[in-house]
């Protein structure tokens, strides 16, 4: 699985974008700028302060300072160390103060921009279509709404705080040499060349690094992620080695990558420091020279030093933190590729209301297929009439589920129409569509939480007399009483420790206490033991009377009692009759049954011919 973004999107686009989320906290953001102006003013007011204490006390010259301080300081040298080291500590204090607080504000920016940023995308991922899950693996979605965000969020509450700091330190600090002396402003600067052609050899490697590393990311977070979900059958298998071996590559890259970016850190701050070093020591030459022909002051050159020690580190942090941004722009446009994917399945700009009363579902010569025009389904008519049971058979891949699919609008038909008494379903609002159908898949699934909470899903307005008669009415409840808890009780991620007939059965409440008017099954009884199973066939007669059920099945034995079955045979839909007249026939129907019950072939024959 590649991560690398195709499309190029300049940093500019990028960047407006993102400003976007910050935009509501405009009023922090302005504080936080103000306390940053003044913070960087107050790191520069040090080495003027060590300078004054110097020419003026400790070593006294000509200018004895700056002369502006005159009606400020004593002449007492005693009396004025002791209030320039008042002064410092006054500037330290002020300082750690207003640290404190731009990077409070600034965390606290970013915290509620990128908490709006990943309440959006949970938002993208909950409307997006099925079709795009069936192509994107979940380790990639895992990755953008943890690793990436996770990125952005130490832009906006570290870098460009950091960066915006380190830029106004150098200039101000700029200012301040070259009213000390433009000549030794000058020798520094002279280092400039060679610190630009190390910083920018840092940034190619660290930048290519830093790309193999987020690609290994994303495929170890999506390797995880499918083998955790399939533990059983990776145990199952014994190809936990195999599987350690898989991992040991993506884990190789994951390193291997690292290891490039720590080679890069391990040069690029040495050189740095040896840049600074080498020219600190130009200084030292330069300015005892100055100082003996009188043209310089020790308290000057002092200064220097502190500012020539303090000059060289935001260079390399804006070079360190360079990578963050173009890790960050990497992320946001994963980020905003995925808030942009296009949603096929939305709502109408004028939705028709649901259907009021008994009314029909009818499928209309449709036609439809995942891909191009390999047609799942061809010219499929029926009518389901209110109140209606019906069941529909077939071999695998015959499109059963994808009728079931279709119906709910999780995919649109390319040709013909399915509708709900007069109203097409792509004239309605997809999730009031979805409110009418209560559905039980083959496969339980179940949130970490309580048993309620599984059941409601969030549904506040179901009584809990009506959660107890669900589950009564689908033979869960005397299991729930039986739990320490009750409806209470916590489920762990998936319903670890229950039987996959519990999860079921709570699958079942989960569908009939929300009182649907449809009534879908799919496979519902495929994965459950035949007792659970014979519990569930003696609920059923219960749950879809008074209701349109439509049951997908492969077990006959489920569904022999329904008023009409459809029998599906590589997309078309090829016999419907009741389980008498389709055993009667000897078609599709009948060799299905005989493949099931050959041990009862003798006994259904005479049945079948009659």
């Amino acid at each position: 699985m590649q991560e690398q973004v195709t499309g190029k999107v300049h940093e500019w686009q990028i960047f407006r974008r993102l400003a976007t989320y910050i935009r509501p906290y405009w009023r922090w953001v302005a504080i936080s700028v103000v306390f940053l102006l003044v913070g960087s003013g107050l790191q520069v007011l040090g080495p003027l302060l060590t300078r004054e204490a110097v020419d003026r006390y400790l070593a006294p010259t000509v200018s004895r300072g700056s002369r502006w301080l005159d009606p400020f300081l004593p002449q007492s040298p005693t009396v004025g160390i002791w209030v320039i080291g008042l002064l410092y500590l006054v500037v330290l204090g002020l300082g750690l103060l207003i640290e404190y607080t731009q990077l409070y504000l600034t965390q606290r920016t970013g915290q509620h921009a990128m908490a709006d940023l990943r309440r959006q995308l949970v938002d993208c991922l909950h409307r997006l279509d099925i079709s795009f899950y069936d192509r994107t693996p979940a380790g990639r979605l895992v990755t953008r709404a943890t690793t990436d965000i996770d990125t952005l969020n130490e832009l906006f509450a570290s870098g460009l705080v950091a960066i915006s700091a380190d830029v106004l330190l150098i200039g101000f600090s700029l200012l301040a040499m070259w009213q000390l002396s433009a000549s030794l402003t000058l020798l520094l600067l002279a280092s400039a060349p060679a610190i630009i052609f190390v910083a920018a050899r840092f940034r190619r490697e660290v930048t290519d690094s830093y790309r193999k590393i987020r690609v290994a990311i994303a495929r170890i977070n999506s390797f995880i992620q499918e083998h955790v979900t399939g533990i059983i059958v990776v145990q199952l298998f014994n190809r936990e080695q195999r599987s350690l071996e898989e991992f040991r590559g993506y884990n190789r890259e994951h390193m291997e990558a690292y290891k490039q970016a720590i080679k890069a850190y391990g040069w690029f701050f040495p050189a740095v420091e040896f840049i600074g070093t080498f020219v600190v020591a130009a200084l030292l030459v330069y300015g005892g020279a100055a100082i003996q022909r009188g043209e310089l002051s020790l308290g000057v050159l002092i200064a220097f030093f502190q500012y020539g020690l303090r000059f060289f580190r935001p260079i390399q942090d804006l070079s360190e933190k360079y990578n963050l941004i173009q890790s960050a722009v990497t992320a946001a446009e994963r980020i905003f590729a995925l808030l942009d994917t296009p949603i096929q399945i939305r709502a109408p700009k004028r939705p028709r209301p649901f259907p009021s009363g008994p009314v029909p579902v009818v499928f209309d010569h449709v036609w439809f297929a995942y891909q191009g025009e390999d047609w799942v389904l061809k010219d499929v008519s029926f009518r389901i009439e209110p109140g209606e049971t019906i069941a529909i058979v077939g071999h695998t891949g015959a499109g059963k589920t994808t009728l079931v699919s279709l119906l709910l609008r999780f995919y649109d038909v390319q040709r013909g129409a399915i509708r709900i008494g007069d109203v097409d379903v792509r004239e309605m609002d997809p999730r009031e569509l979805r409110r009418h159908f209560g559905v039980v898949l083959q496969e339980p699934y179940l949130f970490t939480g309580t048993i309620e909470e599984n059941i409601r899903l969030g549904s506040h307005w179901i009584e809990d007399e009506h959660l107890v008669a669900a589950a009564a009415q689908v033979n869960l409840l005397d299991y729930i009483e039986s739990l320490p808890g009750g409806f209470a009780h916590r489920l762990h991620e998936r319903g670890g420790g229950l039987s996959t007939g519990q999860k079921q059965l709570i699958n079942f409440a989960r569908a009939l206490a929300h009182n649907p008017r449809f009534l879908i099954l799919d496979e519902a009884t495929s994965s459950v033991d035949p007792e659970t199973e014979f519990r569930i066939r003696e609920a059923l007669a219960r749950m879809i009377e008074g209701r349109t059920s439509i049951i997908i099945a492969h077990r006959l034995s489920t569904i022999q009692r329904a008023n009409r079955i459809f029998v599906l045979h590589k997309g078309e839909l090829r016999e419907v009759g009741t389980h008498q007249e389709l055993l009667a026939r000897q078609g599709i129907y009948w060799r299905l049954y005989q493949l099931q019950y050959k041990s009862q072939e003798d006994a259904t024959l005479p049945l079948s011919k009659s």
